[in-house]
């Protein structure tokens, strides 16, 4: 047996790197699996990368046009990369593959040749596609101020009435103030615009229901309108008051049945039937949630009759049974922790929040994939 100084092989097959048994036993199967898995989430940023660059490259709007899947050659060709670098576009397209957003397909015109061909993951990110997703890719991949991660252990021993988030210890300014900015502003507002088009579909043709009986729906936090613009297209019987901040709206150019306001959503909201807040609350404190659906609530109940708060958001483990989506759940949480001092909640933080704000009971359908339609009566 080949014996290495400090280390040995028990009886038992036990791996002892002399550590005063800190790896609690393991055995050496275990204990390479071990140091996999933190090598695994230590590179993972590489996925991110990677996707990056296809959405960059617009490698899946070019594998839609060719219209049959790309050889190697004709995606190199396509790319205008040099030939004597293709190796480098394979080993990209690999890790692409192997994370689902391609796959291989063998072609049938020719023996033994695969192509890179679309899938359910990829088509969302072709960007004539009017559900795409890649502005909201973009978006988050973009390298604009993101430093206020490697803050977090400093801010944790903080006092927080120092500095209420990681990005204002970073850069001295609230999130939504360093987001005013023209550039980050678009890139923003394109990203809302992205989710909405994919949500307004699925929220149309699942749980259009939400809708029925109502004549009107205040849409705040609507952005540049690709919510209600769509509401208002499946539902003609519907008017929608599109709600923001002045520099967000100005300049928005509604319809018969589509307003765009501007104003200020802790101070007061126009009265409707029915409230939406799409991906809202997550942003802001319990105490600041408390504040806007107090404003909601009064909105649905001035009319002589009491509407409802549609919401549209993250209910912390309402995916329990799929580990990826508990996790993704779990990313957008710190996201929001670090960003904003803010959270995701589960069903008991969302119904205190909702009995704290006066209203008195709600219903939770899951049937936004990660999010959940939520609806709540005064």
């Amino acid at each position: 047996m080949h014996v290495v100084r400090g280390s040995r092989i028990t009886e038992k097959g036990v791996f002892d790197m002399n550590l005063g048994n800190g790896d609690g036993g393991a055995t050496a199967s275990e204990l390479l699996q071990a140091q996999a898995h933190i090598w695994n989430h230590t590179y993972s940023f590489i996925n991110s990368v990677c996707l990056k660059w296809a959405i960059e490259q617009g490698i899946p709007d070019v594998i839609h046009h060719h219209g049959r899947p790309m050889t190697l050659l004709e995606l190199v060709s396509a790319l205008h990369v040099q030939p004597t670098k293709a190796h480098y576009i394979r080993r990209l397209m690999r890790i692409l593959v192997h994370s689902g957003f391609f796959e291989l397909r063998d072609l049938e015109e020719a023996d033994h040749q695969t192509g890179y061909a679309l899938t359910c993951v990829s088509r969302l990110l072709v960007k004539h596609n009017p559900s795409s997703m890649a502005p909201f890719a973009l978006f988050a991949l973009t390298p604009f101020p993101k430093g206020h991660w490697q803050y977090l252990s400093a801010w944790l021993r903080d006092g927080e009435d120092v500095h209420p988030s990681t990005f204002e210890m970073a850069y001295g300014v609230p999130t939504w103030d360093a987001w005013r900015s023209p550039e980050v502003n678009s890139l923003f507002n394109q990203a809302m615009a992205s989710d909405s088009s994919l949500m307004a579909k699925v929220v149309v043709d699942t749980c259009g229901g939400v809708f029925e009986g109502l004549s009107s729906v205040v849409d705040v936090g609507g952005g540049t309108g690709t919510m209600g613009k769509a509401i208002t297209a499946a539902f003609p019987h519907l008017e929608c008051t599109v709600f923001d901040q002045p520099h967000v709206v100005d300049g928005l150019v509604g319809s018969e049945r589509l307003k765009f306001v501007g104003g200020d959503m802790f101070v007061e909201i126009f009265p409707a039937d029915a409230i939406l807040l799409k991906w809202i609350l997550h942003d802001w404190s319990d105490e600041k949630c408390i504040e806007i659906l107090k404003r909601c609530r009064e909105a649905v109940s001035s009319r002589g009759k009491v509407g409802k708060v549609i919401m549209i958001d993250m209910v912390v483990g309402n995916q329990i049974e799929d580990h990826r989506s508990v996790e993704t759940q779990f990313f957008f949480d710190l996201l929001m922790m670090v960003t904003f001092n803010a959270k995701e909640r589960d069903e008991k933080e969302w119904a205190k929040l909702f009995a704290d704000a006066g209203f008195s009971g709600y219903k939770i359908v899951s049937c936004l994939g990660l999010r959940s339609l939520i609806e709540i009566y005064p």
